[in-house]
């Protein structure tokens, strides 16, 4: 019997700093400071009987106990969040609502078509986008702050919970200004990227150990100029007109391709390859909604001849 004490404040504390990882992080995402956070997940525990986190210097980890009681903690809010938009929709006039994350490089080639062809297959549907690091949207997808999110698959760890299926492949590339002088250079090696600034995924980004990899099979140091930066808005806007040299997905970057604004190095970076695809909690049922998108998607991924 679940004992009364359990509040839903208790459940939205601790998967907020199973999310987070850190008790300083959950508190900033909850505007509630770290005692009164402490104090309710020791609540939470003592409810249960048990302790769901170990926490030290470096963060918290879950203990088996955690583990469970996380995975259903997050089926729960999850439902209760889509039981929440579901009245706010009948008060809006019943229309359905689908909230739907996407990485940049899928926002910026595969989400316009995606969404002209949605809009036609369920007019009625009300729409919110979101795009965003990989990280960031898949808590949110855990927690039922999104519906679906498009990206690329990431890393077991950043995967667990989250049922992923396969839109297309897409790899990295080395993009600079058309006028660079390594995009004149008739044989280009990978040991002439080191001599010029160099924009980098960080770590923790979706491309950063498929990058990584690459760079170690060619033999290649650390970049000595290198800035970590995986914003498509800063590297479109920086990298014309200087001398930096820019990994990125391709999807962010096939545009400004087409139009001449960035030119692609020719390197072999199929390393670089990975999955993209549709990303969703695998506990739920698709809504009406969420199964026209997941076509809609695949649709426009046959059509960019991507898929």
């Amino acid at each position: 019997m679940l004992d009364r004490r359990i509040k839903l404040r208790h459940i939205e504390a601790f998967a907020a700093i199973a999310r987070h990882g850190q008790l300083k992080l959950a508190c900033d995402a909850l505007n509630l400071s770290q005692p009164a956070l402490s104090k309710t997940l020791k609540e939470l525990e003592d409810a249960l009987g048990s302790r769901l986190m170990d926490r030290d210097r470096s963060g918290v980890a879950l203990t088996a106990e955690g583990e469970v009681f996380l995975e259903f903690a997050g089926q729960g809010l999850a439902a209760l969040h889509r039981g929440v938009e579901g009245v706010g929709a009948i008060r809006a006039g019943g229309k359905d609502q689908l909230k739907v994350g996407s990485l940049p490089s899928v926002a910026a080639r595969l989400m316009p078509p995606a969404v002209t062809l949605f809009t036609r297959m369920a007019p009625g549907t009300r729409l919110v986008l979101r795009d965003g690091g990989h990280g960031a949207l898949t808590a949110d997808l855990r927690s039922g702050a999104l519906d679906m999110v498009i990206g690329r698959m990431g890393t077991p760890e950043m995967m667990q919970g989250i049922s992923f299926t396969q839109l297309y492949l897409e790899r990295v590339v080395c993009v600079c200004d058309p006028g660079h002088p390594l995009h004149r250079t008739i044989s280009l090696t990978v040991q002439d990227l080191t001599e010029w600034p160099v924009l980098y995924p960080p770590e923790g980004a979706a491309i950063w150990p498929l990058l990584e990899r690459w760079r170690m099979a060619e033999g290649l140091p650390d970049f000595p100029n290198r800035l970590d930066c995986v914003s498509g808005a800063f590297g479109r806007h920086y990298v014309p007109g200087t001398e930096a040299l820019w990994f990125i997905s391709e999807g962010v970057v096939a545009q400004d391709i087409a139009a001449g604004r960035l030119a692609a190095l020719p390197l072999d970076l199929s390393l670089t390859s990975g999955p993209v695809g549709l990303m969703t909690r695998p506990e739920t049922t698709p809504s009406r909604a969420q199964s026209l998108f997941a076509r809609a998607l695949q649709n426009a991924a046959a059509a960019l001849s991507i898929s």
